[in-house]
């Protein structure tokens, strides 16, 4: 540990340069996250036009596939556990993996504090808008993901490169090389910038955080700007041995790490949702009621669409285009069929994780949440989303902090390592590919991991907002003008299934879904 007096100059060091680096870049963040963030009246409620767009996106692509999420689930479902996969297909991870890693960027701290403040502020009835969004954005992720495959380049040594560094030169080449690259090129600045920050600085600062909570605050074990530093430095470690062996290394650390994930948070809803079983049917009338007659909410029954709307169009990042990168790698020489993996995504992330944290809060309604909501209705501020949910795992599970320390840190590592694989994809699209190079920013990632925990850059965090977003204007677009592609790859592998030319592959050579070795003996 620090002495006192080093720790005290370490303190007011950082102190200086974090409110240096916040005041210079406000307004830059102020100003950006305006215009991506733009809200137009809706109904006597704020629509954000960014939430339009991406909802809007997933309705067009739902009805142009004829709602293919739901019509074959069980050809995808088949997929993931790999009955059509060969360990010979070209790729460097399986279905399973691909899936696991890309959903592990995506669930994180958004779907136990953004769920809180989104049925604090829009109600119950905000969970039923989440859901029907959630499906929907099921359908962006089965065309993005399959453009990713599709376009994705396979290099001599057997790794891959693909996503909407890929497809977007496809997609804009009909209006000039200058256009095409000047569009890619912003795509890939603007994720490589969320990827250092929101992807990596605000994950580990959310992780110490909560473990400083949880082992007594300030006055605890993890209380100094020291132990912030120690953390950081052993997070920074942790997350470099699993990057440095790149995505095969990432798939099998995900793989492993989203079943845990899910095992641990979503068996705590459980456990409150059972313990209040007798109010489960009332819930569930409030939620549908909620939806269509909400009361306290600005804009009724507009307003509580725009909130579950926009919940779960910033959860499980549809149509920004960071998916379709770590499902590029996956082994298949069916693109499409990637995409069918894909469509779980929003499934797991917004249908089933965001949806029993709102569940829990619900049927919990503890008196903070009743009279957190009384307050939003007057015109108060929107509580923090995080205390909202703990107080409803609370009421049934008292050791719940700890709990919760364990998931965000779970949530937050899987979300640094898929991140570091999206942001060091975006950095060789900007600079090319080099081993010194590919190495060198794993080195800056784990560096940026350290500064995370003991600086907190709130200004700079809105802007790493505002720039995620400004990827899915750019790859939306690009899917819209490659949507013919998608459809004459789904028929092409639906119409060889249904002939036979595609078929099961026997079980001695299949891969097993959660490692890159051929099933043996496995049913």
């Amino acid at each position: 540990m620090l002495t006192p007096m080093v720790e005290a100059a370490t303190d007011g060091w950082l102190a200086r340069v974090e409110d240096a680096v916040s005041s210079a870049f406000d307004p830059v963040a102020t100003a950006v996250s305006g215009v991506i963030f733009y809200s137009v009246p809706l109904g006597g409620a704020e629509f954000p036009l960014i939430v339009g767009w991406l909802v809007i996106a997933a309705t067009i692509f739902t009805i142009y596939f004829r709602g293919i999420q739901f019509r074959k689930l069980g050809v995808a479902l088949d997929l993931v556990r790999g009955k059509y996969s060969r360990h010979s297909d070209p790729g460097e991870i399986t279905h399973f993996q691909a899936l696991s890693s890309a959903v592990s960027g995506t669930v994180g701290l958004g779907n136990i504090a953004g769920v809180g403040a989104a049925v604090t502020l829009g109600g119950p009835g905000a969970t039923f808008w989440m859901i029907l969004a959630g499906l929907l954005g099921m359908c962006t992720k089965f065309v993005e993901c399959t453009l990713g495959v599709k376009y994705r380049e396979v290099h001599e040594d057997g790794t891959v490169s693909g996503g909407p560094f890929r497809y977007l030169p496809v997609a804009f080449e009909r209006f000039g090389p200058v256009v095409s690259k000047s569009f890619t090129g912003i795509f890939a600045v603007a994720l490589l910038l969320f990827g250092a920050i929101g992807g990596n600085m605000f994950q580990a600062n959310q992780t110490f955080a909560q473990a400083q909570e949880v082992t007594g605050g300030a006055d605890g074990l993890l209380g100094s700007s020291g132990s912030a530093l120690i953390f950081g430095i052993v997070m920074a470690l942790l997350v470099g041995a699993v990057i440095l062996g790149g995505v095969q290394s990432i798939g099998k650390v995900t793989s492993g790490l989203v079943p845990m994930m899910a095992f641990i948070y979503l068996g705590a809803c459980l456990l409150v949702i059972i313990g209040n079983i007798d109010h489960v049917g009332d819930a569930f009338a409030t939620i549908i009621t909620g939806a269509f007659n909400p009361e306290g909410v600005a804009g009724g029954a507009v307003g509580v669409l725009i909130i579950g709307f926009q919940r779960a169009a910033f959860s499980n990042e549809a149509g920004v285009g960071s998916a379709p990168i770590a499902h590029s790698a996956v082994k298949t020489r069916h693109p499409v069929s990637e995409g069918f993996v894909a469509l779980f995504e929003p499934f797991i992330d917004t249908v089933v994780i965001c949806t029993m944290t709102a569940l829990t809060i619900v049927i919990a309604d503890t008196a903070y949440y009743s009279e957190q909501r009384g307050i939003v209705a007057g015109g108060g501020d929107v509580p923090d989303g995080v205390v909202v949910t703990s107080d409803a795992f609370e009421s049934f599970l008292p050791q719940f902090p700890v709990i919760l320390a364990i998931a965000v840190a779970l949530f937050a590592f899987s979300t640094l390592i898929t991140w570091s694989y999206y942001t060091q994809k975006a950095w060789t699209a900007l600079v090319g590919r080099s081993p010194a190079k590919e190495l060198g920013f794993k080195i800056v990632f784990c560096c940026f991991t350290v500064i995370g925990t003991v600086i907190s850059f709130g200004s700079v965090l809105t802007f790493a907002d505002s720039m995620l977003f400004v990827c899915a204007i750019f790859n939306l677009l690009g899917c819209y003008l490659l949507l013919p592609v998608v459809r004459r790859e789904m028929r092409s592998f639906l119409d060889g299934l249904k002939s036979g030319e595609i078929s099961k592959v026997p079980k001695d050579e299949r891969t097993n879904p959660a490692s890159t070795l051929p099933i043996v003996g496995d049913e």
